[in-house]
C-alpha cells in the first residue's frame, strides 16, 4: 500500500479498547456481578444490539440520549440491492442506547413463553451519541437487572435492589459507598402540593435531578425559567435539602402531609418509601450504606416510583456508579396491559475507567497463566508439553515456552506477564524425574520430584493469593 493510501486505524472517538490486563479486570468484575445477580435468582438473556427506531422512541423512552441510526453501506456496484439490504422500506433501525427499553420489547415478543414475575440480568454493550470525553463513552457495557410483574409487582422487589447493590460493591472492595433512595411520587406529589401544574412538574423533576451537576445557583435560575414563583423556588430548594437519618427524613415528610391534606400523591409516595426502607432493613443492608435523598429523581421519564443512585464516598465527583428505579408503563405500552417493573444498572465500562484512573482499582496481570514451563533445550519439548498438560489437568493455568532463548530472558518475560511461578527442567533434572520451581515473587527456587510438582505449585499459589 502506498504511503498516501495509509489507513487511519485509530479507535473512533468514544469507543474504548482495553489492554489485556484491563479486559481481564472487566471480566472479573462481570463474574462477580453475575454471581450476585444469580444468587438472587436472576436469569440471563441477551437482546439484539439493533432495535426498530419506533421501539426505542416509543412514548419518549429515548430521554435525552442520542440514538445511533443504522444503515447498510453497499458497494457502488450493488446500489440496486438497497431493498434486499432493508433500505428503502419502512423499517428504520438503530443501536440500543440502554437495556430497559429492549427488555420491554423482549417481554412483548415472548409474553406467553415467560414466567412472571420475570427476573433477568443482561451484560450487553449499548451505544449512545455522547460527547466523547474522559469517562464518557459512545459504546459501553451495562450490567442490568430488572424484575417485571404481570398486573402487579411487590415493593419488596424494590427493597431487594439496594441489597444487591450493597453485595456487589462490598464484593469488589471499592471502598465506602452510599445508596441514595427516593420515590418519584414523593417528588411529583410535593410539586403538586406547592401548586405546580402538570406542565411544570416534569421539567422541574429534571432540574432537581441535575442539582449536583449544575449547582444551586443554576437550579434556582432554571426553576425561575420554569415559571415558579420566588416562594415556590424557595420551597423546592428547602425540600431537596432535607437531611438526616432515614427515620428523620420520613418523619419530616409525614409532617408535610399533615399540614397539606390535599397531598394524596405525596402521601402515597411516602408510604411506598417506608415499605421499601423496611424491606432494605429486613434484608440486612447496613444502615450506613443507604439513605433517603429527596434530590434524586433519575432523568428518564419512564421512572414512576422508587429511584436509586449510588455514589462512592470521598469520590462523589465520579458521579453515580449504579442507578435505576421502578416503572409502571414501559412494558405495558407494548402489550396493552399493566406490567410494572423495577431495575438497576451499572455502567461497567464507565465505572471501571473511573476507578482505574482514581487508583481505586488496578489492572490485572495481562495473562491468566499462573505457571510458565521454561524451554531449557528443544529436545526436551515432549517432556515440557507433558508437564504442562499435567498442570492444566488439575486446574493450573500454564504457558509452555516454545521459543529457545536464554533462561533469564524467559524468566523476565514471565515476570512482565505477571506469571508468578516458573518450572525449570534441564537434562539432569529430566533424567532424575525432577524439576526446579522458581517463585518470581519471592525469588526462591526449590528442587522437587515431578510427581510432587502440581501439589507444590498449588501450595505456592495459595501463599501468593492466586
Amino acid at each position: 500500500m502506498a504511503k498516501a493510501d495509509k489507513v487511519n486505524f485509530s479507535c473512533p472517538s468514544g469507543f474504548p479498547e482495553f489492554l489485556p490486563g484491563e479486559k481481564r479486570l472487566e471480566m472479573y468484575l462481570m463474574d462477580t456481578i453475575r454471581q450476585v445477580f444469580e444468587r438472587y435468582g436472576f436469569t440471563p438473556i441477551e437482546t439484539p444490539a439493533v432495535e426498530r427506531i419506533e421501539v426505542l422512541q416509543a412514548k419518549g423512552n429515548q430521554g435525552d440520549n442520542i440514538i445511533y441510526g443504522l444503515h447498510p453501506i453497499l458497494p457502488p456496484n450493488r446500489q440496486a440491492e438497497k431493498e434486499l439490504a432493508g433500505e428503502g422500506g419502512s423499517e428504520e433501525r438503530a443501536l440500543k442506547f440502554d437495556q430497559t427499553v429492549p427488555l420491554a420489547a423482549y417481554i412483548a415478543r415472548h409474553l406467553n413463553e415467560l414466567q412472571f414475575p420475570f427476573a433477568r440480568y443482561q451484560m450487553d454493550i449499548v451505544f449512545r451519541g455522547e460527547r466523547a470525553k474522559d469517562g464518557r463513552y459512545r459504546q459501553f457495557r451495562q450490567c442490568d437487572i430488572d424484575v417485571v410483574g404481570r398486573g402487579q409487582l411487590s415493593l419488596l422487589y424494590d427493597a431487594q435492589m439496594p441489597a444487591i447493590i450493597a453485595e456487589i460493591f462490598e464484593a469488589i472492595a471499592i471502598g465506602d459507598f452510599l445508596i441514595r433512595i427516593n420515590n418519584r411520587k414523593v417528588l411529583t406529589g410535593f410539586f403538586q402540593s406547592i401548586g405546580l401544574d402538570n406542565r411544570q412538574i416534569v421539567p422541574c423533576i429534571r432540574i432537581v435531578d441535575a442539582t449536583e451537576k449544575i449547582g444551586e445557583a443554576k437550579v434556582t435560575k432554571s426553576l425561575i425559567e420554569a415559571e415558579l414563583s420566588d416562594e415556590q423556588v424557595e420551597r423546592v430548594l428547602a425540600f431537596t435539602k432535607i437531611r438526616g437519618s432515614v427515620d428523620e427524613v420520613l418523619a419530616k415528610l409525614k409532617t408535610m402531609v399533615e399540614t397539606n391534606l390535599e397531598a394524596q400523591l405525596l402521601s402515597a409516595g411516602i408510604a411506598e418509601l417506608e415499605t421499601v426502607i423496611a424491606g432494605v432493613r429486613n434484608l440486612g443492608v447496613k444502615e450506613h450504606l443507604f439513605c433517603i435523598d429527596l434530590s434524586i429523581a433519575r432523568g428518564l421519564d419512564y421512572y414512576t416510583g422508587t429511584v436509586y443512585e449510588t455514589t462512592l464516598v470521598g469520590h462523589e465527583a465520579l458521579g453515580s456508579i449504579c442507578s435505576g428505579g421502578r416503572y409502571e408503563e414501559l412494558v405495558g405500552m407494548f402489550v396493552g396491559e399493566k406490567m410494572p417493573g423495577v431495575g438497576i444498572s451499572i455502567g461497567l465500562t464507565r465505572l471501571m475507567s473511573r476507578l482505574l484512573k482514581a487508583g481505586i482499582l488496578q489492572s490485572l496481570a495481562p495473562t491468566p497463566a499462573q505457571v510458565m514451563v521454561v524451554n531449557m533445550q528443544t529436545d526436551l519439548m515432549a517432556l515440557y508439553l507433558e508437564v504442562s498438560q499435567q498442570l492444566r489437568r488439575v486446574g493450573i493455568s500454564t504457558i509452555t515456552s516454545f521459543e529457545e532463548r536464554a533462561v533469564g530472558k524467559q524468566l523476565q518475560q514471565a515476570d512482565k506477564r505477571g506469571i508468578p511461578i516458573c518450572v525449570i527442567i534441564g537434562s539432569e533434572e529430566a533424567k532424575a524425574q525432577k524439576c526446579g520451581l522458581k517463585n518470581l515473587k519471592t525469588g526462591e527456587q526449590v528442587e522437587l520430584a515431578l510427581a510432587q510438582l502440581a501439589e507444590e505449585v498449588k501450595k505456592q499459589l495459595v501463599l501468593l493469593g492466586k
